[in-house]
Protein backbone atom coordinates (compact mmCIF):
# COMPACT_ATOMS: atom_id res chain seq x y z
CA UNK A 1 0.00 0.00 0.00
CA UNK A 2 1.33 3.42 -0.96
CA UNK A 3 1.88 6.06 1.71
CA UNK A 4 -0.45 9.06 1.72
CA UNK A 5 2.06 11.18 3.60
CA UNK A 6 5.84 11.51 3.85
CA UNK A 7 7.17 12.75 7.19
CA UNK A 8 10.77 13.52 8.16
CA UNK A 9 11.73 14.44 11.72
CA UNK A 10 14.81 16.55 12.43
CA UNK A 11 16.67 17.19 15.67
CA UNK A 12 16.16 20.96 15.54
CA UNK A 13 13.42 23.42 14.64
CA UNK A 14 13.29 24.34 10.93
CA UNK A 15 12.86 27.62 9.08
CA UNK A 16 9.67 27.04 7.05
CA UNK A 17 10.58 29.56 4.33
CA UNK A 18 13.82 27.72 3.55
CA UNK A 19 12.76 24.07 3.96
CA UNK A 20 11.37 21.89 1.17
CA UNK A 21 10.34 18.29 0.51
CA UNK A 22 9.73 16.81 -2.95
CA UNK A 23 8.86 13.34 -4.24
CA UNK A 24 9.68 12.06 -7.72
CA UNK A 25 9.75 8.80 -9.63
CA UNK A 26 12.99 6.83 -9.84
CA UNK A 27 13.42 8.36 -13.32
CA UNK A 28 13.24 11.89 -11.91
CA UNK A 29 9.68 12.76 -12.94
CA UNK A 30 8.00 14.94 -10.30
CA UNK A 31 4.97 13.59 -8.48
CA UNK A 32 2.22 16.23 -8.32
CA UNK A 33 1.51 17.01 -4.66
CA UNK A 34 1.15 19.83 -2.19
CA UNK A 35 4.33 21.62 -1.20
CA UNK A 36 6.20 20.13 1.74
CA UNK A 37 5.57 22.07 4.93
CA UNK A 38 7.02 22.38 8.39
CA UNK A 39 4.37 21.11 10.81
CA UNK A 40 2.77 23.98 12.76
CA UNK A 41 2.68 21.97 16.00
CA UNK A 42 6.22 20.54 15.69
CA UNK A 43 8.81 22.80 14.01
CA UNK A 44 11.21 19.85 13.64
CA UNK A 45 8.79 17.88 11.41
CA UNK A 46 8.61 18.29 7.63
CA UNK A 47 5.63 16.70 5.82
CA UNK A 48 4.07 16.38 2.39
CA UNK A 49 0.79 14.74 1.34
CA UNK A 50 0.92 12.46 -1.69
CA UNK A 51 -1.64 11.47 -4.32
CA UNK A 52 -2.29 7.74 -4.82
CA UNK A 53 0.95 6.21 -6.13
CA UNK A 54 1.33 3.35 -8.60
CA UNK A 55 3.73 0.47 -7.96
CA UNK A 56 7.35 1.47 -8.40
CA UNK A 57 10.32 3.23 -6.84
CA UNK A 58 10.14 6.82 -5.64
CA UNK A 59 12.78 9.29 -4.43
CA UNK A 60 12.25 11.78 -1.62
CA UNK A 61 14.41 14.90 -1.82
CA UNK A 62 14.60 17.26 1.14
CA UNK A 63 16.45 20.46 1.88
CA UNK A 64 16.15 22.30 5.18
CA UNK A 65 17.56 25.20 7.11
CA UNK A 66 17.46 24.97 10.90
CA UNK A 67 16.62 28.05 12.94
CA UNK A 68 20.30 28.27 13.89
CA UNK A 69 21.14 28.74 10.17
CA UNK A 70 22.53 25.23 9.57
CA UNK A 71 21.59 23.97 6.08
CA UNK A 72 21.38 20.28 5.14
CA UNK A 73 19.82 18.18 2.42
CA UNK A 74 19.43 14.58 1.42
CA UNK A 75 17.47 11.92 -0.42
CA UNK A 76 16.09 8.48 0.18
CA UNK A 77 14.18 5.94 -1.89
CA UNK A 78 11.06 3.95 -1.10
CA UNK A 79 9.21 1.30 -3.08
CA UNK A 80 5.47 0.80 -3.52
CA UNK A 81 4.60 -2.85 -4.14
Amino acid sequence: MAPALVRIWFDAALEPAFSSLRVQTARGQPIPHEEGQVDTSNAALLTVRLPPLASGMYRVLWSVVARDGHRTEGTYIFTVQ
